[in-house]
């Protein structure tokens, strides 16, 4: 009995060493998982910052062709020409920064649409009212959401009342 007597201290001693050594790579691991997901919020955060500053951009550039558009029916093609073609120009400068930043290529293909469609309207002033670009703008706005929030579900409602 002598013999366990002297060595069931140092069994004791090594079993303490395992399990801290064991506890420390759990902790290790645990703190490697959590930085991860840290930065990858930090990252996603930036992204959805960085997208939707150009996104708001892309819609105001949009809201002010829409109204010149449907403006010239009254104030006259020639007058507008030069302006109508500034904000075309800036138009597509706002759909590269959104191609630029995009993670999805539905964004990209639904800003593309978008952009088009205003285009061609501005271009050409022959819509009637604006109902002929709420498809493509509705499918922007989906798409844009989407790319922010990916797997996540945008609220159900008419798309046309704020909610």
């Amino acid at each position: 009995m002598g013999s366990w007597e002297t060595l069931w201290p140092a069994l004791l001693s090594l079993a303490g060493v395992v399990l801290g050594a064991g506890g420390s790579l759990f902790g290790q691991y645990l703190v490697s998982r959590a930085s991860t997901r840290q930065l990858q919020m930090q990252e996603s955060a930036a992204h959805r910052a960085e997208l939707k500053n150009a996104v708001l951009k892309f819609l105001s550039i949009a809201s002010q062709v829409e109204k010149t558009a449907f403006a010239l029916p009254h104030a006259g093609v020639s007058a507008a020409a030069p302006v109508i073609d500034r904000l075309v120009d800036d138009l597509w400068l706002a759909h590269a920064e959104i191609d630029l930043s995009a993670r999805s290529e539905p964004l990209r293909g639904a800003a593309y649409r978008y952009a088009a469609r205003l285009t061609e309207a501005a271009r050409r002033s022959e819509l009637a009212d604006a109902s002929a670009l709420r498809g493509p703008q509705v499918q922007f706005f989906d798409a844009a959401y989407d790319d922010m929030w990916p797997g996540q579900r945008r609220a159900a409602g008419d798309p046309s009342t704020p909610q």
